[in-house]
């Protein structure tokens, strides 16, 4: 059988060690809780605190370069274009292109342009939570690819960066402090069946503990091979995006926050102008590197609207999950009461609903992720 292309090698021995994969509970009974029960404490809290602030928008002041703060219908190469020097050395290239007509011949040039040579991930500019990303290997693909969006969708093209471990990184910064701080950092894992040459694909995903839970969301990508047989040993990645939504793995690295990283954190995030709440995706070479604050780049920034995703490893409690999360959407409030009494201009509640709903049509017409 040949599996789904994937560059999602294997993770060093350090990696896997620390993540515990291989003796943690592979599943929480709170993974995959509805969303409307994980994130009531948190509504509760934006309609108080509105109230209380007079304002239910009044997050969107965090990050002020940002449309709505980053907290819904940004873009995100409006994210990744403000970065100065030091924080477009750790940024993977990217070239941008909207879908038109004659599609591959211009986005070989864009990426020509960008000194960017395949394999490629492909995004919509305007999206979260993985929709529509998929990772590119040939240029056959990529036609594939961009004729499946639909026209006049803005994409970013942004070169694969092929580290073995993928991380998220929680970054927040008050106004009135002289650095900021990492306040959780993710450990992501993609997803991935062994087979044993006897069983197929749909009955291995069947067979194990969480991968079942999330058939829903391997299925269809998969539905090619999903009645193949893989054969013994054979690694099949189930998902490339790295996101809890999509099914990957997460697990709690708090552990490997140090003040070299957080440092080398601060000074990237403080070369984004009015950068002060949110979440830098990385993929990195080794645990030990990251913990110095060295061997990673930057795949995305994502302001408001992300969250600390240390909460879906499964051994946390639901009452961890909703303080944790409480704690940092109390955080962004704070600190945009502070920036909005110095000038800052919040986005005001119709403009950011109107930018929701754009957000979830847009992303309602995406091709299916990888």
């Amino acid at each position: 059988m040949t599996s789904t292309p994937s560059d999602n090698t294997a993770v060093d021995a350090s990696f896997m060690s620390y993540s515990g994969l291989q003796s943690a509970p592979p599943i929480s009974p709170l993974e995959f809780l509805p969303g409307w029960f994980v994130y009531l404490p948190v509504i509760i809290q934006w309609f108080a605190l509105g109230f209380w602030h007079g304002d239910l928008s009044l997050p969107t002041a965090a990050n002020p370069r940002i449309r709505t703060g980053g907290l819904c219908g940004e873009r995100k190469t409006e994210i990744l274009d403000i970065a100065g020097p030091t924080a477009r050395a750790i940024i993977a290239p990217y070239a941008t292109l909207t879908t038109s007509t004659n599609d591959l011949p211009r986005a070989l040039a864009a990426l020509a342009h960008a000194a960017i040579t395949l394999p490629i991930v492909v995004k919509p500019d305007i999206g979260c939570n993985g929709t529509g990303v998929r990772l590119i290997k040939t240029e056959a693909r990529l036609a594939e690819t961009l004729a499946a969006f639909p026209r006049n969708i803005d994409l970013v093209l942004q070169q694969f960066v092929p580290l073995p471990g993928e991380a998220g990184i929680f970054y927040m910064r008050h106004p009135d402090a002289p650095t900021g701080r990492i306040t959780s950092l993710t450990l992501k894992y993609p997803p991935t069946i062994t087979g044993d040459g006897t069983h197929t694909l749909r009955a291995l995903i069947d067979a194990d503990p969480r991968h079942r839970r999330a058939r829903h969301l391997y299925f269809p990508r998969l539905s090619a091979t999903l009645d193949t047989v893989p054969a013994a040993g054979e690694t099949i990645p189930l998902v490339f995006a790295g996101n809890h939504c999509k099914g990957s793995i997460f697990r709690n690295g708090a552990a490997e926050i140090t003040p070299a990283l957080t440092s080398r954190i601060d000074a990237i995030a403080r070369d984004l102008p009015d950068f002060h709440f949110g979440r830098l995706d990385v993929r990195f070479e080794s645990l030990a590197a990251l913990r110095r604050g060295d061997g990673f780049r930057i795949i995305e920034i994502n302001g408001v609207g992300s969250e600390a995703t240390h909460i879906w490893d499964p051994s946390t409690p639901l009452r961890t999950i909703w303080l944790d999360q409480l704690h940092h959407y109390a955080a962004a409030w704070s600190i945009a009461a502070t920036l909005r009494r110095r000038g800052t201009q919040t986005t005001g509640l119709w403009p950011m609903y109107r930018d929701w709903q754009t957000q979830l049509r847009l992303m309602s017409t995406y091709p299916l992720n990888d």
